[in-house]
């Protein structure tokens, strides 16, 4: 069904302006939900470079600021989420679609997925038991890297919307969110900036927003977990 997606016998619909603008506002009442933001675009600038150790590390912060407990090493420890992720960088940095979310074409939507589950299956710490990335940081540090193209997912809406966590899931959960997107564009005639404003949420991407909409309406009507 195009615009829906399935949730455990039920169906999640294409947000209007309202649903996204009401799913806005609950999940801005959690707090300042973009006090992490702020701080990793004040230690690496408006675009990441993973190339940049300083990058990496203020990513590392980020994603912990979101919830992924990734181990931060000691002085003199191993730094396998830094060292592995400056390497999938070096293959991947230069192939991440840069365009926004509503201009993906489907060459740009598989080499997400493709990139997500490179990324996924990254180490992250070290010790007897190697901890992987996993699905949702990975996800969380493809939208830090392309804020305008990538919508982040968690496990609760990867699973609710599509079953499963991996690579191709990603890429229908980016396909989703493209369709999602263009609707929303077109229906109200608005810019990405302005659709932005109306639902109270300036300066935000359409990306973050739809991901705002997804967590307000299953993760946050689930469990009731805020960020």
């Amino acid at each position: 069904m195009p615009g829906h997606a399935r949730i455990v016998g039920r169906v999640l619909q294409a947000p209007t302006l309202a649903d996204l603008s009401a799913a806005c506002e609950t999940f801005a009442s959690f707090g300042d939900v973009d006090r992490a933001t702020r701080e990793l675009r004040a230690a690496a600038g408006p675009r990441l470079d993973l190339a940049a150790a300083s990058h990496r590390d203020a990513l590392l912060t980020w994603l912990n600021a979101w919830g992924c407990r990734i181990r931060v090493p000691r002085p003199g420890e191993p730094r396998p989420f830094q060292d592995a992720i400056w390497a999938w960088w070096t293959a991947w940095g230069g192939a991440l679609p840069a365009r926004p979310l509503y201009r993906l074409s489907d060459k740009d939507v598989r080499r997400l997925g493709e990139a997500h589950a490179a990324l996924a299956a990254l180490p992250a710490t070290a010790g007897a038991t190697v901890r992987r990335l996993s699905s949702t940081a990975a996800a969380k540090a493809l939208f830090a890297l392309r804020p305008r193209t990538v919508t982040p997912w968690d496990a609760a809406i990867a699973l609710a919307l599509h079953g499963a966590r991996d690579g191709d899931a990603f890429a229908r959960h980016q396909a989703l969110g493209r369709e999602w997107s263009r609707a929303l564009l077109a229906t109200t005639g608005l810019t990405e900036a302005r659709l932005a404003l109306a639902v109270g949420r300036p300066g935000a991407t359409l990306a973050r927003l739809l991901d705002e909409y997804c967590y307000v309406r299953i993760t946050y009507a689930r469990r009731g977990t805020r960020p």
